[in-house]
C-alpha cells in the first residue's frame, strides 16, 4: 500500500482558516453590494422627491433661493434675455 503525500497539519489548519475568511469576505461584499443597490434606490426616491417640492416651491413662489438656516429666500435674477442684432444690406 502506497503512503499517501501530505502537508502538515498545521498548514492544513492554514488553508482552511484562510479559506474561511476568503468565503466570509466574499459574503460580507456581496451583503455591501446588496445594501449599496437599495440605498442607490433611497437616494432616487428622495432625489425625485425633492426635485417635485422643488418645483411646488417654484410654481408657488417663483425662482428663488431658500436660506435652510430660517426660511427666507431671495428671488433669483434671471439674465436679460440677449438680443441679437442682424445688419440688413438695402438692395437698390
Amino acid at each position: 500500500m502506497k503512503k499517501a503525500n501530505k502537508i502538515t497539519t498545521e498548514q492544513l489548519e492554514t488553508i482552511v482558516t484562510q479559506q474561511k475568511d476568503l468565503q466570509t469576505l466574499l459574503t460580507n461584499i456581496g451583503l455591501a453590494e446588496s445594501q449599496k443597490h437599495a440605498f442607490l434606490h433611497q437616494l432616487a426616491d428622495i432625489n425625485k422627491a425633492v426635485e417635485d417640492f422643488k418645483m411646488e416651491l417654484q410654481d408657488q413662489y417663483g425662482a428663488i433661493n431658500i436660506n435652510l438656516e430660517d426660511g427666507s429666500y431671495d428671488f433669483i435674477e434671471e439674465p436679460a434675455a440677449e438680443v441679437e442684432t442682424v445688419e440688413v444690406e438695402e438692395v437698390n
